[in-house]
């Protein structure tokens, strides 16, 4: 007698509920979590209850869920991204005492800019990034960098949501295009009020092996005065993330 094919395993459908999460829908209701993942209503109930109690999902006030901090607390445990903090974090340190301004560390997930460390400045500015946040790329300084260094269906991906963030953020594909070209051959990117009103940034990139692995930048006020100290600054703690990284 044939045994009958197993159902999805309690596992599988946890994660299934978790991967109903991405970029487009961050945040979900239990019937919306229940509906992607193709898990039914009863169960989905259930195993988000659990979900939530271990610190994988939060539900918000509206009684939206999100995906909780525990996730992102166990995301840095992983090879790539805590080998990246440790290397870094010295070099961070560094330019922050230089410059007393918000330094960050971030790599690319997908067509966004993923923030991995931060470091606060002393001048108040306002700062929308957080340790675990993710933003576009192409109206970040950090993210421009890794746009830039990005394979070209990424990049062309990008160029089809170019939302705008402020009355100053670069929509048009030519001329972000151009902004990227600008950034590879000079080594560095800069945005001027393109995420947030009163900021600006500047980055560069931290190559492991030839490649482009993760971006370090500042966030000040006027990207114009003192800029060439501040990439000077930035290109110093780069190279010094990237011998550490690239130690046997």
């Amino acid at each position: 007698m044939s045994e009958r094919p197993a159902g999805p395993s309690v596992t599988s459908r946890a994660l299934a509920l978790l991967g109903s999460f991405d970029a487009e829908h961050r945040r979900l209701t239990l019937t919306e979590m229940a509906s992607r993942a193709d898990v039914p209503l009863s169960t989905a109930h259930r195993l988000v209850g659990e979900l939530q109690e271990w610190g994988a999902v939060e539900r918000r006030p509206d009684g939206a869920y999100v995906v909780g901090r525990r996730l992102w607390d166990v995301g840095l445990l992983a090879p790539l991204q805590s080998g990246l903090r440790e290397a870094a974090s010295p070099f961070l340190s560094d330019v922050h005492a230089a410059t007393r301004a918000t330094v960050h560390l971030a790599v690319r997930e997908g067509t966004e800019v993923l923030y991995v460390d931060r470091l606060m400045g002393t001048a108040s500015l306002p700062i929308v990034s957080r340790v675990g946040s993710r933003l576009p790329m192409h109206c970040t300084g950090v993210g421009k960098v890794l746009l830039a260094h990005a394979p070209e269906p990424v990049r062309a991906a990008a160029m089809e949501h170019l939302v705008r963030m402020t009355p100053y953020t670069i929509t048009q594909p030519r001329i972000l295009a151009e902004q990227l070209e600008r950034a590879r051959r000079q080594g560095y990117a800069t945005t001027a009020e393109e995420m947030t009103l009163g900021a600006g940034s500047i980055a560069v990139p931290v190559l492991r092996g030839g490649e482009v692995v993760a971006a370090l930048g500042v966030v000040v006020a006027d990207t114009r005065r003192g800029r060439a100290g501040l990439v000077a600054a930035l290109r110093v703690a780069s190279q010094g993330v990237t011998r550490t990284l690239e130690r046997p």
